[in-house]
């Protein structure tokens, strides 16, 4: 037996020898610098302005070194230029700047520069597809939250590569909830980023993509985003205007009337189901108003849709034309109040139409219940008479204005024999 042989340990087969804690520890430490100066070797060489030439050597390059393992580093590298430390400063440590970056675009910055970085990056996951879930998940949020660190052009590239990432589907809009921590509303600056990143998605897609990304990413309320002295829907109306998005504005707005009128009718239908008195259902409509106001056009169709909807209607659809007639006379007090002028009340008038014919039940009632509301004092001739000649809605538009014609007819004769009276 040699001495070699003498000397050799005992080992066991199939047992992993364990590095010590510490060791790996210290060596994981440095493995994303490996891996950064590694990435570099791939991306020297390229031409600034070659993207074409950079999204070749990212791909060749997947294909030796660990993306997967590295995908947040990964993003750093080519989103911000550099590895971070925690708390966003770059981590220092004599490296110089990936010679591909988002921050290397053009000042001033332009969306269709900043989308030939995107269309890289946007090649390299359609390549390596495990990399969208860590760019979307961990990559974008953890970077939107430094974003005050950094310098208003290099925010403003990173904030537009982002919206333009959103639009191509590269990330659901989720990711830009990072941007409601406390450090970065106070100071407005997670308003101007939604703004940025706005204005870059609705470059590439419409407001209704963008509202579905919205509320899919589980983006609920805009307020969020602006600090606790301006959480009042005229703010959001009135910053999204001035900058040059009423298409934000709009939608907003729409979607407040919309969760509010829900409101409106749930209360209206609840009160009327608990017999309160029609002058405090009136009242608490009105200090609805005063908090929150709606147009008068949208809240007399609100009203009327809570009336509508406490009525129990019967099981006999014989007797439900003379139910619906009773129960709008019984009601009318509410609504008159409400009914202050030719536009309010041709938007009643509709309301009406479009409830009719969506629930048939009442549709042979209509041009009783339109009688019932001009004697109530609730419409007038005159609004039931465009209503007749240009103002109905499309829903059922020929049936009503065939049923509602000897009505119209009457008022016009009527108004007729009034001018003749007033002349003689």
């Amino acid at each position: 037996m040699s001495t070699q042989q003498a000397a050799a340990k005992p080992s066991l087969q199939g047992v992993r020898i364990k590095a010590r804690k510490g060791a790996v520890k210290a060596h994981a430490k440095h493995e994303p610098s490996v891996f950064r100066d590694q990435l570099y070797k791939h991306l020297e060489g390229v031409s600034k302005d070659d993207f074409e030439g950079y999204t070749n050597k990212l791909v060749q390059a997947g294909s030796t070194l660990e993306y997967l393992k590295y995908a947040d580093a990964l993003f750093e590298i080519l989103v911000v230029g550099g590895l971070l430390q925690p708390g966003g400063s770059y981590l220092d440590d004599g490296a110089p700047p990936s010679p591909f970056s988002i921050f290397n675009a053009k000042e001033p910055v332009e969306v269709a520069d900043v989308k030939q970085y995107v269309d890289v990056l946007n090649k390299l996951i359609r390549r390596y597809k495990y990399l969208q879930r860590p760019l979307e998940e961990r990559s974008l949020p953890a970077l939107l939250q430094y974003i005050n660190r950094w310098t208003d052009a290099q925010r403003e590239k990173f904030a537009v590569a982002t919206g333009i990432m959103m639009a191509q589907g590269l990330a659901q809009a989720g990711c830009i909830l990072a941007l409601t921590k406390d450090h970065l509303i106070k100071n407005d600056v997670s308003v101007e980023i939604i703004t940025l990143i706005f204005r870059a998605y609705l470059a590439e897609q419409s407001m209704d993509h963008l509202s579905t990304a919205l509320r899919k990413g589980g983006v609920k309320d805009l307020l969020a985003f602006f600090p606790p002295n301006k959480r009042q829907d005229k703010y959001v109306d009135e910053h999204f205007r001035k900058a040059g998005l009423p298409q934000v504005a709009d939608w907003w707005t729409k979607k407040q009337y919309a969760a509010l009128k829900e409101t409106i009718i749930a209360a209206i239908k609840d009160s009327l189901n608990n017999d309160e008195p029609h002058g405090e259902v009136v009242a608490a409509i009105k200090a609805r108003q005063t908090e929150r106001p709606l147009p008068d056009t949208e809240l007399v169709q609100c009203i009327w849709q809570g009336l509508i909807s406490s009525v129990e209607w019967s099981a006999r659809q014989d007797q439900n034309d003379a139910l619906a007639i009773r129960e709008v006379g019984n009601f009318a007090d509410i609504l008159e109040p409400f009914c202050n002028g030719a536009k309010t009340e041709v938007a009643l008038i509709n309301a009406v139409q479009v409830y009719s014919y969506e629930d048939t039940r009442i549709i042979k009632a209509f041009p009783q219940i339109l009688k019932v509301l001009y004697n109530k004092d609730c419409i007038s001739d005159q609004a039931i008479i465009y209503w007749h000649q240009k103002g109905a809605k499309a829903q059922g538009k020929q049936h009503f204005l065939n049923a509602t014609q000897a009505l119209v007819k009457f008022l016009q004769e009527q108004d007729d024999s009034d001018e003749e009276e007033d002349e003689e």
